[in-house]
């Protein structure tokens, strides 16, 4: 039988000397403290309990501080791969090792895989670390110490991601989706189908499984689910967007810390720059295993923060019909 280690006497004093200099914002000392304790074998991060902080056995693997300690990998000047899927991990261990090894398995073999784990929880970084060394050159991993929800927030977690990943087309998918076949060729070729864009002609800049439509008649209140063509709005289930046309948009909503509406808000500022968004016309082999963002987050945090994100879309987009698929 094997006992999970712990933390001696110094590393517990370094994270309480780290939790008094956040405390008193001197976030350089922190920085240096929180270095300190993974030289130490220990990853230190935030909580609200009364301690302030947790530790845990450095992993095999490197790990961020923090999201704006990792890399951009965005090519200056033309994209050095076709397509990549963008992964946010932030648990569910099970379920990442499903939807990776479908994507193995049905996805077109020069797709690349950009997996970011957030806090390691349950073990789910550990298993991104053994699809990578299973899968090289398909799987890459990323690491950050904190969760979503200790951390910057899902928006920006998101745009991490996407300077993750040098490819023309980016695909936001959640781990709870799950290819029976290839889902990916459709959408890559329904965003270089010209006739896509036929009825406004716009560019596609977007292609995915499931997309909705403002409910004009209720005042943008709520959105309606759209069948397939020219759509308001791609939900991030499963979606390939042009990694150019989202730069130019500044991504998503920095301010989104929940997922929940931030795809749409940022569906809507493409269109609002132009572009058209579509669902194939075909139905995609692809389904949604338990869909754990929603069903096992805190309703409290879910509830309030897609209401944040709804405001910003009244607020920005509402009162412009003109940037709306065409109706019939």
């Amino acid at each position: 039988m094997t006992t999970e280690p712990t933390p001696g006497a110094h590393v517990l004093s370094l994270a309480r000397q780290r939790v008094a200099a956040r405390e008193q914002r001197d976030w350089t000392l922190a920085d240096q403290l929180r270095e300190q304790i993974a030289a130490a074998g220990w990853l230190v991060r935030d909580t609200s309990d009364p301690e302030g902080f947790e530790l845990a056995p450095r992993p095999a693997f490197p790990v961020a501080a923090r999201l704006d300690d990792l890399p951009d990998l965005r090519a200056p000047g033309a994209p050095t791969r076709r397509v990549g899927v963008g992964l946010l991990i932030e648990g569910w261990p099970a379920d990442l090792r499903e939807a990776v090894e479908a994507l193995m398995v049905h996805a077109p073999s020069d797709l690349v895989v950009v997996g970011l784990d957030a806090g390691d929880v349950d073990g789910a970084g550990q298993v991104l670390h053994e699809l990578a060394g299973a899968h090289p050159g398909r799987v890459e991993e990323w690491h950050v110490a904190g969760t979503v929800a200790q951390g910057a927030g899902w928006g920006q977690a998101r745009n991490a991601l996407l300077a993750l990943d040098p490819s023309r087309v980016h695909v936001v998918m959640e781990t709870s989706t799950v290819l029976d076949g290839d889902a990916i060729t459709p959408l890559l070729a329904a965003m270089d189908d010209p006739t896509s864009a036929a009825a406004s002609g716009r560019t596609v800049v977007g292609a995915g499984w499931r997309g909705v439509d403002v409910d004009l008649s209720d005042r943008w209140r709520r959105f309606v689910d759209a069948g397939p063509g020219e759509v308001d709005a791609l939900l991030g289930y499963l979606a390939a967007f042009d990694a150019a046309a989202v730069r130019a948009v500044a991504g998503f909503a920095s301010a989104a810390r929940f997922y929940r509406n931030a795809d749409i808000e940022m569906s809507l500022a493409l269109r609002a720059a132009g572009g058209t968004l579509v669902v194939p016309a075909e139905e995609l082999p692809v389904h949604q295993a338990r869909h754990r963002g929603y069903h096992d987050s805190d309703p409290e945090v879910r509830e309030r923060e897609s209401r944040r994100t709804y405001g910003r879309i009244l607020a920005s987009f509402r009162g412009h019909p003109e940037i709306l698929a065409p109706r019939p």
